[in-house]
């Protein structure tokens, strides 16, 4: 499945990461991350 943020992202040439599973589950409200779109990778800052 492809969302549309991240057809528009490939369209423009915008880095982004989409469709990481589980991530509504593994991320709580105010917990800081770092996205690299780049590479698609997502990293939790705090624990």
């Amino acid at each position: 499945m492809i969302s549309h943020g991240a057809v528009v992202a490939r369209e423009y040439g915008i880095p982004a990461v989409a469709g990481v599973e589980e991530a509504t589950t593994r991320l709580r409200t105010g917990q800081r991350i770092r996205v690299d779109g780049e590479n698609g990778l997502v990293a939790v800052l705090d624990r």
